[in-house]
């Protein structure tokens, strides 16, 4: 099942600059890429980021508009949707966000805002089982996932897939909403697999 446009995490961590540009376009395998509107797809998307690739996207071309840390990017991805990266003081600390906001919604970008410092500032580290599944979606390589199509009758075209391994190597595809919790921990990198279950993630 391809995600909504609800605000939600899809990486867990700081994303470096390869895995940024990576994240920019996680839909980039979907079907009919050119010829369906992908707002949903991407809007609502966001993702923590270094300082430095903060200060390089801001860089790259003059913003389409700046309100004090937020800047968004002159071009837009799809439709009304573009990138917004925020500086968000959490915790006493500066971090560094980008997130995909719909533009003809005026509200969109301070949603956004307060979503991310709402799950930033929660004093455990927990994770979603939504959140998890999108980490995995995110960290895995374009070659071992991918969309269902009609020759899939078990499955609704557009439904995303991921490739599992057996202990003997053999590869299988599965729907990503469908992995268990053992399969889910054991597509999720050490460090991820035992934080606790986390009630609500925005």
């Amino acid at each position: 099942m391809t995600p909504s446009s609800a605000i939600r995490k899809i990486f867990q961590g700081v994303a470096d600059r390869h895995q940024m540009f990576r994240m920019f376009d996680r839909h980039a395998q979907r079907r009919n890429r050119f010829d369906v509107d992908a707002s949903t797809l991407y809007a609502g998307e966001w993702f923590e980021i270094t300082e430095r690739e903060h200060d390089y996207m801001f860089e790259i071309l003059p913003p389409l508009w700046i309100r004090g840390s937020m800047f968004a990017m002159r071009e837009f991805l799809t439709g009304s949707i573009t990138s917004v990266f925020f500086a968000l003081r959490i915790d006493g600390a500066i971090r560094h966000f980008h997130g995909y906001c719909d533009l003809s919604d005026g509200r969109s970008v301070e949603e956004m805002r307060l979503a991310i410092i709402e799950r930033e500032a929660r004093p455990a580290r927990a994770m979603t089982r939504e959140e998890r599944l999108e980490h995995i979606w995110s960290a895995t390589a374009d070659a071992y996932r991918g969309y269902s199509d009609e020759s899939a009758l078990q499955d609704l075209p557009g439904d995303r897939l991921v490739t599992l391994f057996s202990a003997a190597g053999l590869a299988r595809t599965k729907l990503l909403h469908d992995l268990t919790d053992t399969e889910i921990a054991a597509k999720l990198p050490i460090h991820l697999r035992h934080l606790p279950d986390a009630a609500a993630a925005a």
